[in-house]
């Protein structure tokens, strides 16, 4: 069904803006959608705003005054907008602003302007899977120890000495390498109930590649299935040996990973409070941290399968 209405949503601080003027754009914005045949109300919202903003956009879609919704951002702006649209039949239409655009590249969303407006023009939907620890939506991944420390440091560096994301993130990384920290944790579902100390417990919402030429992609989006990744290593060092058995399709199981596929799970921790990446952003929760799949809960806009 053709998509003639749309109610799009802009997070201006997507990575796009940091590499290409916000007027160059909004003009490849405006072009495309005139150019297929779109009628849009188009709203700037940053990250603090836009599930107000996709409540609003909702709202419009239930008075059948549009229909679909799109949002113009990276992954943790697909992340909220999801989670305001799962489980309401919404058509959500993705124009990939981010940095990396996993959750774009997994399912064939082209990454060009032109080509994700006319994707959406076209209206070809498919129900994918979205997941959730302790009622926060991610669409691709959420993780516990590395990775959010990581984050925490690159934000703090990017404020602090006005760093390039990718110079903060380096320096981030070196940090961590250094410091090492390590969680106790311990994975609890039916039937099984595993401590860990590790540096990176990861959780994805299907089935995640971990060798060289699959490496942070997914085969499908609707297995109805969480996959939990937790990493053995005790050091630095150990670390570095354990990321060049997978890139090399050579992981030693009793040695290097964990690997569990659930429908959901608990994770449980002694601390009051845990930085929990989800999707690239960091919040503070509360264990126990609940995880669970939501099969089928979000339609989206996708290129016709070949």
């Amino acid at each position: 069904m053709a998509v003639q209405r749309i109610f799009v949503l802009i997070n201006p601080g997507s990575g796009a803006f940091l590499q290409t003027p916000e007027t160059a754009l909004r003009f490849n914005l405006e072009r495309a959608f005139a150019k297929h045949g779109l009628a849009v109300t188009a709203v700037f919202a940053s990250s603090e705003n836009l599930r107000v903003a996709a409540e609003s956009a909702l709202a419009q879609f239930r008075q059948e005054k549009i229909d679909a919704i799109v949002i113009g951002g990276g992954d943790g702006s697909i992340r909220i907008v999801a989670g305001v649209l799962a489980e309401t039949n919404a058509p959500l239409g993705v124009i990939p602003l981010g940095t990396r655009n996993h959750f774009a590249k997994d399912l064939g969303i082209p990454l060009s302007v032109d080509a994700a407006v006319g994707t959406i023009a076209s209206g070809h939907t498919r129900v994918v899977d979205i997941a959730e620890v302790n009622g926060e939506t991610f669409v691709n991944t959420s993780s516990i120890g590395i990775y959010p420390y990581m984050v925490i440091d690159r934000e703090r560096r990017r404020t602090t000495y006005k760093l390039t994301k990718w110079m903060a993130m380096t320096l981030a990384f070196l940090r961590v390498l250094h410091n090492f920290p390590r969680q106790r944790l311990r994975l609890r579902a039916e039937g099984l109930a595993r401590p860990y100390h590790t540096p990176c417990l990861f959780v994805g919402n299907n089935e995640y590649g971990i060798d060289l030429f699959t490496l942070g992609h997914r085969p499908r989006l609707d297995s109805g299935a969480l996959w939990f990744y937790v990493l053995k290593p005790s050091n630095a060092w150990e670390l570095f040996l354990t990321v060049c058995r997978l890139c090399l399709r050579h992981p030693n199981p009793e040695r290097d990973l964990d690997t569990f596929k659930l429908k959901e799970a608990e994770i449980d921790a002694k601390t009051s409070r845990l930085p929990v990446a989800l999707d690239g952003d960091v919040q503070m929760l509360h264990p126990p941290l609940h995880y669970r799949s939501r099969p089928g809960a979000l339609r989206v806009i996708t290129p016709v399968a070949k």
